[in-house]
């Protein structure tokens, strides 16, 4: 079964990537669009909040379509670690198209994509989601460290993500 959700997910990443690339015109330019950074930091902020809320001291990192860090809030009493979870989860989220809950499952030991879980800025851990555009393109990633498990931490980058809905619904 673990075969067969490591297939999917291979597939839907392989079939996004010939659809963008038959998408294409003949122009030397490729289009994208990034958040603005204060919608990246409303974003961090919001989840943070959201954490706050539960009794959960976390760190928040929004990144761009390419991984790299827009913002990052740390709350008071956060851990010191969770800059890097928080960073990796977010890159992580961005670079395999993927939740990084659903990349934790696909990526079990004895998976065919067992070996995502050694590429040294990979972090399969829950906590990390795509921000995509209402048109369904990818415009960031949000990857939430602290809580007392990564189902929350999920919870909190959703909520995080839903804070900036209406601004990124077209």
């Amino acid at each position: 079964m673990n075969h067969l959700k490591t297939l999917a997910i291979a597939m839907t990443v392989a079939a996004g990537a010939a659809g963008a690339a038959s998408a294409q015109d003949d122009s030397a330019f490729v289009e994208f669009k990034v958040l603005k950074p204060e919608l990246a930091m409303a974003a961090a902020t919001a989840a943070m909040e959201h954490c706050r809320a539960g009794g959960y001291q976390v760190g928040v990192t929004v990144v761009d379509r390419f991984g790299v860090p827009q913002a990052f809030v740390r709350d008071r009493f956060a851990g010191a670690h969770v800059w890097e979870t928080a960073t990796r989860k977010a890159w992580t989220a961005v670079s395999f198209r993927s939740g990084t809950t659903e990349l934790d499952a696909a990526t079990k030991p004895g998976t065919l994509a067992e070996g995502i879980r050694h590429i040294s800025q990979a972090l399969p851990l829950g906590g990390g989601l795509m921000i995509e555009e209402g048109g369904g393109s990818l415009v960031g990633g949000i990857g939430v460290s602290g809580a007392p498990g990564p189902d929350i931490d999920d919870e909190c980058a959703q909520a995080g993500i839903d804070a900036i809905a209406d601004e990124i619904a077209f």
